[in-house]
């Protein structure tokens, strides 16, 4: 049985600390929360009857821990796994990992050096028709895969941003594209592989906050590919979509709903044992954007450290996407295409100036 604490008792917090303490995490319980804020850990601390700390390294130093989940602010996750790092306990950070490639690489470098696993929620990577399309990726159903596309059209209110400062920020936040669809431009790599380059735009659509509530992206992958990411908060009145598509030579596939769990479209000419079936078995009905596969990470986490096994978003996995959206912004500053492997000098993500 792995203990489970948590730092950052905000938004994400309900739903982590819901799978812990309601133990349905098979081999993990939660045994201590904290918070600066001592209203939202004593919250939280009392509803699952688990101390409740002010101060993450008092709870570090006198609670049983083998495992904690930073789930601070996004500009903050880099300093805070970092100091946690040197308890030698595996750490489970939120997106997005940090907001700057220098941190991510401090991070993994802290972790690296006391030989503690850093996992990277990507929960959206274990969601059931998600899972069915990478198996198609992996076993060449495609053939050339020649375009993807990602869209996130969700809701989220000037009240929304309003409830934190932090949000929307540069220095603490980002943008649509760091926040709510960071999980949706992971999947379009993943599918896809390397990017060669991005041109973006961005705009202010509805809210009044530093970074972008909207934006297009087209990117070109090293297999020749193209992709398009589509991404918004400015939906009205509600969550629309949060779907991604895939089209090769040899078939495509479009996976919808509100948090990328709905199967759409399974097309390939050459008919496969099960084919029939995935339009039925491979869809799930969440009662929100988190969709299931918060329960599916935490599984894997605990089996990855109970069984030693590699885990599918170590640090270096979380990078790809940091890295990627990092260019996204610095096109957006330049008006210019950029190419991967680049120096940031125009990009404000993670900037305190």
């Amino acid at each position: 049985m792995l203990n489970f604490a948590l730092v950052g008792c905000g938004r994400i917090a309900k739903r982590h600390s819901e799978l812990l303490g309601f133990n349905e995490i098979n081999g993990a319980r939660l045994t201590s929360v904290c918070d600066t804020v001592e209203e939202k850990s004593k919250k939280i601390g009392k509803q699952f009857n688990v101390p409740y700390y002010t101060d993450m390294n008092e709870m570090m130093q006198k609670e049983d821990i083998d495992v904690v989940s930073v789930l601070t602010e996004s500009g903050n996750h880099a300093k805070h796994v970092i100091n946690l790092a040197k308890y030698g306990k595996h750490i489970v950070v939120e997106k997005p990992m940090a907001l700057t490639t220098d941190d991510v690489d401090d991070m993994i470098m802290a972790c690296e050096k006391n030989r503690c696993r850093l996992f990277v929620v990507k929960q959206n990577r274990f969601n059931v028709p998600v899972i069915k399309l990478k198996e198609a990726v992996n076993n060449n159903r495609f053939g050339k895969l020649f375009m993807a596309t990602v869209r996130v059209r969700w809701c989220r209110p000037q009240e929304y941003y309003d409830q934190a400062s932090w949000r929307g920020t540069w220095a603490m936040d980002g943008g649509v594209l760091t926040n709510q669809a960071s999980h949706h431009v992971d999947l379009l790599e993943w599918m896809m592989g390397k990017v060669d380059s991005v041109y973006a735009k961005g705009i202010n659509a509805l809210a009044d906050i530093e970074a972008e509530d909207t934006a297009a992206v087209i990117l070109k992958f090293r297999n020749g590919g193209i992709g398009v990411i589509e991404a918004t908060t400015a939906i009205r009145p509600k969550d629309l979509e949060g779907s991604l598509s895939v089209l090769g030579e040899k078939g495509s596939v479009e996976i919808g709903g509100f948090a990328v769990n709905k199967m759409l479209h399974w097309s390939f000419p050459e008919q496969k044992d099960g084919d029939e079936e995935v339009m039925d078995e491979y869809s799930v009905n969440p009662p929100n954007v988190y969709g299931f596969g918060h329960q599916a990470y935490y599984e894997h986490v605990v089996d990855s450290i109970l069984s030693n096994k590699q885990h599918m978003v170590d640090g270096l996995e979380g990078r790809k996407s940091i890295e990627l959206i990092s260019a996204i912004y610095e096109s957006m500053e330049t008006r210019k295409e950029v190419f991967l492997r680049f120096k940031p000098e125009k990009c404000k993500l993670g900037s305190r100036l």
